[in-house]
């Protein structure tokens, strides 16, 4: 490895390879094309920078406009601005630049920065079509490419996008997948693109971290609330899943209003929200993320202590991705499911399909195994009081042009300001 890497690596107390990084990087770091596979927060994302890093430095021919020289492809934004703040750090290093590209937010700035020229571009599929179209960059000159959960690509219908963004790098160029499972067409584009590539296989598709601990909660539909409220409370990070945009909009703000500051993660909020909530769950201020399937891959915050299903996941891979956001990197944590009696036999398929061994109890929140798992609970927050109108506003003016999320006829506004809603439809464009 390049010495200014290792040094880059010690001064952030890294000095011993994960087994996924192991495996990979004397092959990979040899030019050779590369299919890994390991479980979420294994070590991926510096599995494949480094060597990205490392061969791009060994041909230092600068940046041109418009021609990066590698690209990672990310099914999500979370994942992809995430990808690049591991990436340009290290790339800084030895001199090399990076950039991200993805929908949700304006292009003006992704295009001054592919014209200026950078030597590696971290992109979701849609946008990069959408600027690949519009000629504002090209991919004649990727020597190493690099896709990133591509089993996720599949479950989101990206392939097809993904194949036209392959043909159109050099096939003589180096490529390296990473995946959990080979699954939903994955093994379509190995056969198509890899050329007499290594499998690194880490982990089979279902296995955990075994410092992660789970429990099944089985409650009744009234005690459900103060359960939830229960596990929210205590002092260290967690994230709390729920199955749709509205329920996690609602709970962050209940917790909130309870004295547990939470944010919200999830398709309705645009790309700045979005990065906002995250940089607040990130900090010292914020300990609860209630988040949709939009954060189950991608999102890494560093001591997560406790994952909640508030709600049962429809499939097996989705609480596997879930549950991946504790435990990782080498720390234990723990993961609840709230569970309804009604929902018993379906919640047993999913974890005798995610081969997860454990033994529903009943409890209430203040059940003597919640509050083992809570611990102390977090100091009452007094809620932030809601915005005053400016004193020389005159408060809020009547009629249709002051009703409030109103547009510029009556109508009511869109969410996003109007932008094209980025649900899970199409959540990486």
């Amino acid at each position: 490895m390049p010495a200014p890497l290792v040094r880059s690596l010690a001064a952030e107390g890294k000095f011993t390879a994960f087994p996924i990084q192991q495996q990979t990087l004397p092959d990979t770091l040899q030019g050779r094309d590369v299919l890994g596979r390991g479980k979420t927060g294994s070590g991926k994302t510096l599995a494949f920078s480094l060597p990205l890093i490392a061969r791009l430095a060994e041909t230092p021919t600068g940046s041109a406009p418009r021609r990066p020289r590698g690209l990672v492809l990310a099914p999500t934004r979370e994942l992809a601005t995430q990808i690049n703040t591991v990436l340009a750090p290290l790339a800084d290093t030895v001199g090399l630049s990076t950039t991200t590209v993805f929908g949700g937010v304006s292009q003006k700035r992704q295009v001054a920065a592919l014209r200026q020229g950078v030597d590696i571009v971290v992109a979701c599929p849609g946008r990069l079509e959408d600027l690949l179209r519009q000629g504002e960059l090209t991919l004649d000159r990727v020597q190493i490419t690099v896709l990133d959960e591509a089993d996720h690509m599949a479950d989101l219908g990206f392939l097809p996008g993904v194949t036209r963004i392959l043909a159109d790098t050099p096939s003589e160029g180096q490529r390296m997948f990473f995946s959990a499972t080979l699954d939903n067409g994955v093994d379509k584009l190995v056969t198509r693109f890899l050329h007499n590539q290594l499998l690194h296989s880490v982990d089979e598709p279902t296995s955990h971290v075994s410092a992660m601990t789970h429990h099944i909660f089985e409650v009744s539909a009234e005690q459900k609330k103060p359960l939830v409220k229960a596990l929210a409370s205590g002092t260290g990070k967690r994230i709390l899943f729920t199955r749709t945009k509205h329920q996690a909009k609602k709970l962050a703000k209940q917790l909130t209003s309870a004295g547990t500051p939470a944010v919200d993660l999830h398709g309705n909020l645009s790309q700045n929200a979005r990065d906002r909530n995250l940089a607040r769950f990130s900090g010292e201020d914020v300990r609860v993320l209630v988040a949709t399937d939009v954060a189950a891959r991608g999102v890494h915050v560093d001591n997560v202590e406790l994952v909640v299903h508030v709600d049962p996941p429809a499939e097996h891979k989705a609480y596997l991705h879930r549950s991946g956001r504790t435990a990782r990197a080498g720390s234990s944590g723990d993961v609840v499911t709230v569970m309804l009696p009604e929902q018993r036999r379906d919640t047993q398929t999913l974890l005798r399909k995610a081969a997860i061994k454990a033994q529903p109890l009943a409890v209430t929140s203040d059940s003597t195994e919640v509050t083992d798992l809570v611990g102390e609970p977090a100091p009452y927050v007094q809620p932030a009081a809601p915005a005053q109108p400016s004193s020389h506003s005159g408060g809020r003016p009547s009629g249709r042009s002051g009703a409030r999320g109103a547009g510029r006829h009556g109508s009511p506004r869109r969410s996003g300001g109007g932008r094209r809603r980025t649900g899970q439809r199409h959540p990486a464009r």
